[in-house]
């Protein structure tokens, strides 16, 4: 099993707020309609900002983290070539994400505690 993260950030124009708002109630329920690109899916995790604490002294340089289990890295990169993912929710990830200052990343999880 791998997970793939995705360091997210807002357009330019949108609020944190308006940001998560519509990714917590447009764009999930849109992926999840999707079985084209769900049924590679094995978890689908949304990781919103909350407030404007930080513990360690550092304010957050993104404005939410999606978390993605699939089987395998072939897998992942089947779920992203599907014609309905390239169709349906690329396009919507256009409408509130800027992708060329999101960072993401392939990670075997490792349980500590």
């Amino acid at each position: 099993m791998i997970k793939y993260i995705i360091c997210a950030t807002r357009k330019a124009g949108m609020t944190r707020e308006e940001f998560s708002a519509y990714w917590r109630h447009h764009h999930g329920p849109l992926v999840k309609s999707v079985p084209e690109f769900t049924r590679h899916v094995r978890k689908y995790v949304q990781c919103h900002i909350v407030g404007d604490a930080v513990p360690l002294g550092t304010a957050a340089a993104y404005d939410g983290v999606a978390e993605l289990w699939f089987d395998s890295p072939e897998d992942l990169v089947k779920a992203f070539n599907e014609p309905r993912y390239l169709e349906v929710i690329r396009p919507d990830e256009l409408k509130f994400v800027d992708l060329h200052q999101c960072i993401s990343f392939i990670t075997e999880e490792v349980s500590v505690v």
